[in-house]
């Protein structure tokens, strides 16, 4: 059992760094939604992340497309999880970035300052 599991009590789809890197490289590149709040997105987030921070996200979810793959995005997980049981229950599918920027951020990946996706 995760320790996502453990503290929320739900299981969610998740995915690693690793292989988050590799799907956006594809042609078909899943769609980033950045739930943290404006200061911390400003701070550093992946390029192409939208940000909807995550107590926004019931009242805009006309902004998350239904005709791609979604991938949750906070500062550890603890976030994104709740995110993608929120899009879940209205029929969206969508997964978690595993240990969130921080692990993106580890990895040495490309990180985007400012407000601009």
């Amino acid at each position: 059992m995760s320790l996502t599991t453990l503290l929320l009590g739900t299981s969610v789809p998740i995915i690693s760094a690793e292989e988050l890197d590799k799907e956006l490289k594809n042609r078909n590149r899943p769609f980033l939604l950045d739930v943290r709040q404006p200061q911390e997105y400003q701070l550093g987030h992946i390029p192409g992340a939208k940000l909807i921070p995550l107590g926004s996200l019931g009242s805009r979810l006309n902004e998350v497309p239904k005709d791609r793959e979604i991938v949750c995005i906070c500062a550890t997980g603890h976030r994104s999880v709740p995110a993608v049981n929120k899009l879940s229950a209205v029929g969206i599918e969508a997964r978690s970035l595993k240990n969130g920027m921080i692990a993106w951020q580890i990895g040495g990946r490309p990180v985007k300052k400012g407000m601009s996706e």
